[in-house]
Order: structure tokens, then sequence, then C-alpha cells
């Protein structure tokens, strides 16, 4: 078997066991990489090793380590109690709000990693404090953050448009936009009917009892409202000044723990050690299979299904299927959208813009996967130490449906918005 299948086979059992087995799937991918990278790929340790995304983990441990601050001081808890009561103590109306503000601020310009790491923290705590299942709160926050990804001030908007635009398509930023946002919205008005339908109207955190027996939500302490500070000083940095997202959520952690606001070991005792290894080490493997040709060899398999009639479909299932184990922004997108009026001339007819259109809303959908920085940003932020597991397999399960789902809005809607 040559490396490249093999490498895609690794990634296949990896996956396969992450769903059937406990084993953390970062362990086992971090193995199997070694394993596949040295003894059939060649590969010498270290270039296996360079394959482990230290920026992903350093964004990962530092948004999660300032938001395990504010969980061990309880700056968290007395937010959440403050945000329940904007809903009216309605845990039905919260997932809405999850999915606005996380669109508002990737819309804003920070796009649907940075406005995920901002939300994501605080929604699977009030969520968690409400009533609301995480998978639901993960769902709604990720897709909220997509829906305002590719807006014309985004940097992933800005990606995909030149891209576009570079390929001879001209520039479209309201249908490159709009088509992005519909779908998101589509996919997350299917979660909230699915999922969201048995949350009571007024949430036990908006009760009484749960707010200490009184009507009003017990004040923030000193460290607290330093806790607060802080964590907009480091929101106001992130995207006024642009400020890199791991390592400035690691400074500002610092000069909480230097001031006293927390207890250190408390802190890092509460950080997900276990979500982190899981989501880089997989990313490990699908830098392997990136490098042995394993997902040039996933992607010719289907692409050679396209026809003139289901290119828009075809196009989105498989950015869909790439999409779920690499970065959209960063390999997807700027490899596939150039090649958008070349695949419509060896199919033998289509729509070029459609098929951009397919291929952004494709790659975006998946992107709820725990395999993927937003689907990771949410299973690290899981309120309770329990929930990452299992919300783990439904976050999978979830995006790989999101690969068809895709497919299916492409076909129907891609040409049509093209065409406006």
């Amino acid at each position: 078997m040559s490396p490249a299948a093999l490498s895609l086979a690794a990634l296949l059992l990896a996956i396969g066991l992450s769903m059937t087995t406990r084993i953390n799937v970062g362990l086992v991918s971090i193995a199997l990489a070694w394993l596949v990278g040295t003894f059939s790929a060649g590969q010498s340790a270290e270039a296996v090793m360079r394959g482990f995304p230290a920026s992903l983990f350093l964004t990962l441990f530092g948004v999660t380590l300032l938001f395990a601050i504010a969980d061990a001081n309880r700056t968290l808890e007395r937010l959440a109690e403050r945000t329940v009561r904007l809903a009216g103590g309605s845990a039905r109306a919260l997932p809405l709000m999850f999915f606005a503000a996380a669109g508002l601020v990737s819309a804003a310009g920070a796009g649907a990693i940075s406005s995920t790491a901002l939300v994501a923290p605080l929604a699977m705590a009030v969520g968690a404090r409400a009533g609301v299942p995480a998978f639901l709160t993960a769902l709604m926050v990720a897709n909220g953050a997509n829906a305002g990804n590719l807006s014309p001030v985004s940097a992933v908007g800005v990606i995909a448009n030149t891209r576009i635009a570079a390929a001879g398509l001209g520039d479209h930023p309201g249908r490159v936009f709009l088509a992005n946002f519909v779908a998101s919205l589509l996919v997350a008005v299917a979660a909230y009917l699915a999922l969201g339908r048995r949350l009571p109207g007024r949430s036990a955190a908006g009760s009484k009892t749960a707010v200490g027996g009184t009507g009003d939500a017990s004040p923030l302490a000193p460290a607290q409202w330093m806790t607060v500070t802080v964590v907009l000083a480091w929101i106001v940095g992130v995207l006024v000044l642009e400020l890199p997202l791991g390592l400035s959520a690691i400074g500002a952690a610092v000069v909480l723990v230097a001031a006293r606001a927390v207890d250190e070991v408390a802190a890092l005792a509460l950080v997900p050690w276990g979500v982190i290894i899981m989501v880089t080490g997989v990313s490990t493997l699908v830098a392997l299979l990136e490098a042995t040709g394993g997902m040039d060899l996933f992607t010719g398999a289907l692409a050679r299904l396209a026809t003139p009639e289901s290119v828009n479909g075809v196009v989105a299932f498989v950015t869909g299927g790439i999409s779920l184990f690499s970065s959209t922004s960063g390999v997807v997108l700027p490899a596939f959208l150039p090649t958008a009026p070349g695949l419509v001339q060896q199919v033998g007819g289509g729509d070029p813009l459609a098929v951009a259109l397919s291929i952004n809303v494709g790659s975006s959908l998946v992107d709820v996967s725990p395999l993927s920085t937003l689907g990771g940003l949410c299973l690290a932020a899981a309120a309770k130490p329990g929930e990452a597991r299992p919300l783990f397999r439904r976050l999978l399960a979830w995006g790989i449906s999101m690969a068809v789902a895709g497919a299916i809005l492409c076909q129907l809607l891609a040409g049509v918005v093209a065409s406006w």
C-alpha cells in the first residue's frame, strides 16, 4: 500500500476509534502519524513532529487558560446569571443570542475563528447553567461565526473574494457573503428546531433559587471585575489591534495570575488538556495526509463523480470532506477557488461563480467538526468535563453530515445566488 493510501487509512482508523472507543483520538493520531510517516513515507521523526500544529495548540491553550481563570474565580458564573436575565430567563432565547453574537463579531471583521474563541467560552458556561445542551450551544456559536465569516471586511472574506477575482470571475462580495450566510442560517435554524424545541421558557439559571434565593444577581468581587476588564481588553486587542489570539490570551492570563486574581494551580487544572491533545493530535495526522498525497487521493476519487448538472453539489461535497480534516481558509479556499473555471471546463459545463460559491459554502459548513478549529474551540470550552467525549462524537457526526447538507444546499441554491 502506498504512503498516500496508508495515511488515508490511518486517518479513517483514528476517526473510527474515536467513535467506538474511549481512547483519546489525539494520542492515536500522533502514534499513527509516527508509524506511517517513519516506516512507510520515509520521513524522519523530526519531519513528523513538524506536522504538529504549534500555532493551534497555543491558540487553544491560551484561550482556554484565560477562560479557565474566569471560571476558577467564578467570574463566568456571575456573567452567566446576568446573560440569562438579558434573555428574560428564557433558555429558548439563549441559542438565538449565541448565534447572533458570534455572527455579529465575525462579520465585523473578526472572522469565524476569533469570534468563536471570544463567544464560545461564555456561551458554553451560560448554556450549561441555563439547561441548554452543550451540543446545541456549540452548533449555534459555530454556525453564527460561519454566517459572518465571509463578510467583505473579514480576513476569510478577503481571501475568498481575492481568489475569486484572481480566477477571472470578477468581484462579487455581496454574493459571496449572502451564499455563506444563508447556508449557515438554514443549518442553524434546523439545529434549533431539532434540539431546542424542548427547552423551557424560563431556565433554571433564571430562577430565584439559582441566584441565591433573591431576584438580584450576585455582585462581582474585585478579582472578578479585574477579570472582566482584562478579558475585555484582550478582546479589543484581538479585534482592533489584531493581536495574535493565543499569545495575547496567555499574556492576559499572566496579568491575572500575577495580580492574584486567581489561584494558578486551580486555573491550570481546569484547562481541558485532553481536548487540546485530541484536536492537535488529529491535526498532526492530517498534516501527514497532506504531505504524502493522501488528500489528493481522496479528492481525485470524489472529483470523478461530477457532471455539468451536479458539479455544484459535488464540489461542495469534496471541499467539505477535505475541510473536515484541513484548514478552510489556509488550505481549501486558496487551493480550490482558482480551479473553478478549469473544473467547469473539465466537466463540460456549469457556472464558474456558482462553483466558487459552492467551494465557499461546502468547506465552511463542516467547520463545526471538532477536527476543525471552530469545533475544537467549542469543544475546548465545554463547561462540564464529562461533556467532552460525547460532544466530540456528536460534533464529528454533525460535521460529516454537513458535507452532505452543504452539497444539497449548493446544488439547489448556488446557481440561484450566482445569477442574482
